[in-house]
């Protein structure tokens, strides 16, 4: 009796997660508005502006929408995988891997998004590379290899494991 109600206490409260996700999607708002904000930053000065900082510029809007992308990946598939499946109904559209990408999976495509985020930053980087100390530029290398080498690991294990 006590151990049922524990089981079912413990079961629901997978729940608590749920206004969690909900939470992220407030995250993605908010990356919309800094990322229309640089936008209308750059627009006034678009023929002023050297053509390095324009890329630099492009490298921060791509930055932001892959952090949005790892967002909803987080929020959908864990939603998914944690709390409730998601109902969307047969009538819209349904994102082609929703219901596909298990915590295995999931973490992977995270680990991935981590490093082609460190990969523009690194990018940003050599572009001011006259600005930055060269102690600063060795440590940015050194933390972009060692998500590398952990995307790297957590890819090799999940194959592995996946094999047995």
């Amino acid at each position: 009796m006590v151990e049922k109600l524990f089981e079912r206490l413990m079961y629901a409260s997978r729940w608590i997660m749920a206004p969690i996700y909900l939470g992220l999607s407030l995250v993605l708002v908010a990356l919309g508005i800094k990322f229309f904000q640089e936008i209308f930053h750059v627009l006034p000065i678009i023929f002023e502006m050297p053509e390095v900082d324009l890329v630099l510029v492009t490298l921060s809007l791509i930055d932001i929408t892959l952090v949005g992308g790892l967002i909803v990946m987080v929020m959908f598939s864990g939603y998914e995988n944690f709390v409730s499946q998601l109902d969307v109904g047969d009538d819209s559209e349904k994102l082609g891997w929703l219901g596909k990408l298990d915590s295995g999976s999931l973490k992977n495509k995270v680990a991935a998004s981590i490093v082609a985020i460190s990969s523009i930053h690194l990018l940003k980087i050599f572009m001011n590379v006259e600005q930055i100390n060269n102690d600063k530029i060795m440590w940015y290398l050194l933390i972009h290899i060692t998500f590398v080498i952990s995307a790297f690991a957590m890819g090799y294990l999940d194959k592995i494991s996946r094999h047995k």
